[in-house]
């Protein structure tokens, strides 16, 4: 294969996550092992986009960058595209180019289903009109990374017998987990399942843990179930094989590795990005960082009755 393959995962200043991806991607390795397969991180990793791009370059003709990020916001539009552009310049006789993320896709929907089920049935199967559903993402000040988030509950509402289920956030956008519970336990919900919309391990997932345990001490009467992240879930696994194939085959790539989308990011920023292309692109995909970052602007601001993600019963 002339192809080399360079995972980017986001990393971790908890300590054990990274090694986490490390072992992930080693299990895709051995899946196959004829691919030449390298992983390198955005930030809080030894090895960066700079070096892991370098890497890659030393094998085959061209290098296929494949991002281990479940959305298309900033790192995927702005930073991704920046460090190939360099590339680009240290290796003129190379070509590169960049798969899609992973996405919140009906790959991932299936797994999030699954879970459910698994959290459904740990808890006795109960009835699920007043069994409230949460998915708790990251949360990012990228509106569209955050409308996935929407669409992905607004397909498990519509896969099930759920009267409620909404969407929060970690860090970044509103609402938050507390505020949701808060409108579900008022809502009648007598059992909440909250699901992690999250690759890997990291600090939010330790902060997640947290917040449960005070949630289940102010609601007594309420039973909560907590989700684990994806991890090394062999349907993750299956959803990277999909996104390298079909971009090794050229049938999927991020047209000019995102220009397109860096110049939404930039026009949302106030910055003009001048080149055009007489080509199409359409990328509809969902990140989860592992940090916190400061930010002015909330993709959603909502009042306790009109949770984004939240649907009215639909019963009789």
């Amino acid at each position: 294969m002339n192809d080399t393959l360079l995972l980017v995962g986001h990393g971790s200043r908890r300590p054990g996550s990274n090694d986490e991806i490390e072992t992930f991607v080693e299990l895709w390795r051995q899946r196959h092992p004829d691919w030449n397969i390298e992983l390198c991180f955005i930030e809080l990793a030894e090895v960066l986009l700079d070096t892991g791009l370098d890497r890659a370059a030393a094998y085959g003709q061209r290098v296929m960058v494949v991002p281990l990020i479940l959305n298309t916001a900033s790192h995927v539009k702005r930073d991704i595209p920046a460090a190939i552009a360099a590339a680009r310049q240290r290796h003129p006789t190379l070509e590169f180019a960049c798969a899609p993320p992973l996405g919140l896709g009906r790959e991932i929907f299936n797994i999030v289903v699954r879970r459910l089920r698994e959290l459904m049935r740990d808890m006795a199967m109960p009835d699920p009109r007043t069994t409230g559903i949460i998915l708790l993402g990251r949360g990012s000040s990228d509106p569209s990374a955050n409308g996935d988030m929407a669409r992905l509950a607004r397909w498990v509402y519509e896969s099930g017998d759920h009267d409620l289920v909404d969407i929060a956030f970690t860090d970044v956008a509103y609402p938050r987990l507390e505020s949701v519970v808060q409108r579900q336990v008022r809502l009648g919900m007598s059992q909440i399942l909250i699901q992690p919309i999250y690759l890997f391990t990291g600090v939010l997932i330790d902060r997640i843990g947290e917040q449960v345990t005070r949630l289940r001490h102010a609601y007594p009467q309420v039973s909560f179930a907590l989700g684990s992240y994806f991890g090394h879930d062999p349907d993750l696994l299956a959803l990277l094989d999909i996104r390298a194939t079909t971009a090794m085959s050229d049938q999927a790539l991020l047209d000019c590795d995102g220009c397109t989308l860096r110049q939404a990011a930039q026009t949302e920023h106030g910055h003009h990005h001048s080149h055009h292309h007489g080509h199409h692109h359409d990328h509809g995909v969902a990140q989860n960082h592992d940090h916190d970052h400061d930010h002015s602007q909330h993709a959603f601001a909502s009042s306790p009755d009109s949770t984004p993600g939240a649907n009215p019963p639909h019963h009789p």
